[in-house]
């Protein structure tokens, strides 16, 4: 498993879990939960943590001695010309251009991403230089317009944002893998361990998540949890399933038993 690695773009990766910044208590809860998953990849809300103002508490302050690398992304924005003008100056301020792309349509029940302003966020972005990591909802058509915009990994949701209800259309994750040739990252809705590893084992290249870990009761034991289960779920995926069968198959040879 050391040779398999995690490829976006021109930047290589050993962990297949990405985790989020939100919904922790303080920044060092944060650092703890991160390490505890081994992730080398933290997405932050550009616009709800700050990363650019040094003169005030800073989440890359905690983060500087480790092997971490921020994912900034623009949740919040609801344009594509917000997301364009936000990753700008988070370019300008950081140096940052691995970046994940969130639009969201509907901001107050569903928090679905806007499809259509995702799409021309992402050519504008993509031909500017941007490493555009795209949140989507989970369909193989959009994927496909992504990956033709120039994303360099897409991201399906498995439910809605912070709903915990794990992958609800198995079909369409596969669906997708099947669509694309760039990494397929699950993001969103993941509630524990066990979705992460079902989303590796549908085919799926990472797993983002946040609340899962954020809002769990220990959350460095549920990162913890989290790393375990994407390693478990990618080897399943590797070794490959058996085929599923309508009746029972012994385990057992049954040839030349005597009949008694």
């Amino acid at each position: 498993m050391t040779t398999d690695t995690l490829k976006i773009a021109h930047k290589t990766f050993n962990s297949r879990l990405i985790v989020g910044s939100g919904k922790y208590t303080d920044f060092q809860i944060t650092k703890e939960a991160t390490l505890a998953s081994s992730a080398e990849m933290i997405t932050v809300a550009v616009r709800r943590v700050n990363i650019t103002d040094k003169n005030q508490e800073n989440l890359l302050e905690y983060f500087k001695d480790t092997n971490v690398q921020f994912l900034p992304n623009s949740a919040g924005c609801t344009t594509s010309q917000e997301s364009i003008t936000l990753f700008r100056l988070v370019r300008e301020a950081t140096g940052i251009d691995f970046i994940k792309l969130e639009i969201i349509g509907d901001t107050k029940k569903t928090l679905y991403p806007d499809v259509i302003e995702t799409i021309k966020a992402c050519e504008i972005l993509a031909k500017e230089g941007f490493c555009v990591l795209a949140y989507s909802n989970d369909d193989p058509i959009i994927a496909k317009r992504l990956e033709d915009a120039g994303a360099a990994a897409v991201m399906p949701l498995a439910a809605p944002i912070g709903s915990g209800l794990g992958i609800q259309n198995k079909y369409n994750i596969s669906f997708i893998k099947e669509a694309v040739k760039v990494p397929v990252i699950v993001d969103a809705g993941v509630g524990c361990a066990s979705d992460a590893a079902i989303a590796m084992e549908l085919g799926a290249d990472a797993v983002l998540t946040n609340s899962a870990i954020a809002m769990a009761k220990n959350p460095a034991m549920m990162a913890e949890a989290m790393k375990y289960a994407v390693i478990a779920g990618r080897k399943s995926f590797l070794a490959g399933r058996i085929e599923k069968k309508s009746y029972a198959d012994p385990s057992s040879p049954i040839f030349g038993m005597a009949n008694l």
